[in-house]
């Protein structure tokens, strides 16, 4: 027989450590709870939040992650910009339903715990749900020796929101006439870097090394376009994220049997374009956010409160009864 001995932290895993770093974590997370707040404590195994301040409650989720960009923000010590992009790719689809985002919830999967490494993610994820009133309820940090690789990170996000029922948003409501807001996007956000990526590959020396920090922008987060929307009385029809797929996928799932047709500005920001001049207009076009993160679609009178609710939203085009998105570039 042999006389090795077997231990939890001798195969890989350190519960000790694990269970220090939720005390560093909470430490970050406390936040994120400013307005609201969990129901019971941080750290039990799971979070509760009392929604008896809404009349007729309806609870929505979403989840998502950082895709094939994390690479890239692995590789240039960009952990705080993986965070955010971690916690807008969650929230913001909860907005387009018209609800609160209340609570976020994260998995980091590693090979071995490093404190420093994670504390930086989570003091991303914290400072924007801290911008956006929504509270890191927990999550989860898995161990996995032998299945994660040593300097790679797996990571997902959840997000769960409320809202009262009366007033979510009900694309439903969409008519031909109606017109389609674009509000900007920080860059290229977190889709379409599968793509980037083989691009940035085959031309290694056309971006800087600043320039690439630029377009690792994080992903940019709406709140603040729908309270404004709110605040000037717009009646919102549908709201519309737009991630992977671009304009066309992304407002095809709100339109039913109608159709839209939207002309763009090129798309000019920073190094944008050293990207996109590899790319057929019409491939970039079903790829990336083409500069136009948020898109919300108004009655046609209304399109200028609509507009001049945020900065640089423009009108991008107009729903039709074609039953399809036709999204062109200016010129």
């Amino acid at each position: 027989m042999s006389d090795e001995e077997f231990t939890y932290k001798g195969a890989g895993v350190d519960i000790k450590e694990a269970a220090a770093l939720v005390g560093d974590i909470n430490t970050l997370r406390q936040r994120t709870e400013g307005t609201r707040k969990l129901m019971q404590s941080f750290g039990l195994f799971a979070a509760t939040y009392d929604l008896s301040d809404y009349d007729e409650p309806v609870i929505m989720t979403g989840c998502d992650g950082v895709g094939t960009k994390l690479e890239l923000l692995l590789e240039h010590d960009q952990l705080e910009i993986a965070g955010k992009d971690l916690v807008a790719m969650n929230v913001n689809d909860i907005l387009t339903t018209g609800g609160d985002p209340l609570m976020f919830l994260d998995y980091i999967g590693v090979g071995r715990i490093d404190k420093s490494k994670i504390k930086r993610l989570i003091a991303g994820m914290s400072e924007h749900l801290d911008s956006c009133d929504c509270i890191l309820a927990g999550g989860e940090t898995a161990e996995m020796p032998g299945i994660v690789p040593d300097g790679l990170i797996e990571l997902s996000g959840f997000a769960v929101g409320a809202g009262e029922k009366s007033e979510l948003i009900d694309p439903t409501t969409i008519e031909v006439g109606d017109v389609l807001v674009g509000y900007p996007s920080d860059g290229f956000h977190a889709n379409g870097w599968s793509l980037i990526r083989k691009i940035l590959a085959a031309f290694p020396d056309e971006v800087s090394e600043a320039e690439l920090v630029e377009l690792l922008a994080p992903t940019r987060l709406y709140h603040d376009v729908i309270a404004a929307l709110r605040d000037a009385k717009v009646n919102i029809r549908a709201m519309a994220h737009i991630t992977g797929g671009g304009l066309p996928e992304n407002l095809e799932r709100l339109l039913d049997d109608k159709g839209a047709k939207l002309e763009i500005p090129r798309w000019e920001l920073g190094a944008v374009q050293k990207i996109l001049q590899h790319v057929e207009d019409q491939e970039a076009i079903n790829t990336f956010n083409m500069g136009w993160g948020w898109v919300a679609i108004v009655p046609a009178d209304q399109a200028d409160l609509a507009v001049a609710s945020h900065p640089g939203a423009r009108v991008l085009g107009e729903i039709d009864s074609t039953g399809e998105v036709s999204v062109t570039i200016e010129g």
